[in-house]
């Protein structure tokens, strides 16, 4: 159970790095500048974090897994992967339009679609939908025994709920995202807060979405509502 507390904080700091950082690398590519450094390393997001979730999933090899919870858990993914890898492109092809100040027309116009709206709740569905099946599966599979490591847990989990908050107000998903977070949080308050000691994948998200929730809350009464973060802080 410890190597699964720490596998959830190094979860968490990928997480930041490949979903949040990688905003900060917007310079040109040396090899093909119409392509950004940001561009290049988001390539490998996927390749990165997916393999982690079904660590998660698995989280131990005693723990068997059905098909109708690998089948979800393959859906959520394709989401995933099928909503970050529009995103990736989109996005890229977007900021090049803006470089360029090409923002009006008709591809302009469906470039941003993808970009901001298609891409956003594919991949936004993706992710609370992965969560949901490792906590369900950690909720029908508590550990017994060997207590996790509750730091890495916790640091974890605020790290995840930070960029859980920026994604889904960046991403413009509040309904998708808010509804998710409050209905997790309330199942495990009402269902399963005896059993949190046995259960470090349902302590993580639980933190996670503590926090998202908390950050949703001081957003919307600072800004008297929920705009986009990049309205409000332009990087």
């Amino acid at each position: 159970m410890k190597r699964l507390s720490l596998l959830s904080l190094v979860f968490a700091i990928l997480f930041l790095v490949f979903v949040i950082a990688l905003v900060f690398l917007r310079q040109p590519f040396n090899f093909y500048p119409l392509m950004s450094l940001q561009d290049v390393i988001d390539v490998l997001t996927p390749i990165v974090l997916i393999p982690i979730y079904f660590l998660l999933f698995r989280f131990e090899s005693r723990t068997p897994h059905g098909n109708s919870g690998l089948i979800v858990f393959l859906v959520f993914t394709a989401f995933w992967v099928l909503g970050q890898g529009m995103h990736l492109s989109a996005n890229s092809i977007n900021n090049l339009l803006a470089q360029k100040q090409m923002e009006t027309g008709d591809i302009y116009k469906l470039t941003y679609f993808y970009d901001e709206y298609l891409s956003h709740y594919l991949w936004h569905i993706g992710i609370v939908g992965l969560s949901a099946v490792l906590m369900y599966r950690q909720w029908k599979n508590p550990f017994s025994g060997e207590k996790p490591m509750h730091w890495p847990i916790v640091i974890g989990g605020l790290i995840h709920g930070f960029c859980y908050f920026i994604i889904i107000m960046e991403g413009n998903t509040a309904p998708l995202g808010i509804t998710f977070s409050v209905f997790a949080v309330l199942f495990v308050v009402i269902f399963d807060r005896k059993k949190i000691n046995q259960q470090p994948i349902i302590e993580f998200f639980l933190t996670s979405y503590i926090l998202a929730v908390i950050l949703f809350i001081i957003w919307g009464i600072w800004l008297g509502g929920l705009p986009p973060i990049m309205d409000v802080i332009r990087i």
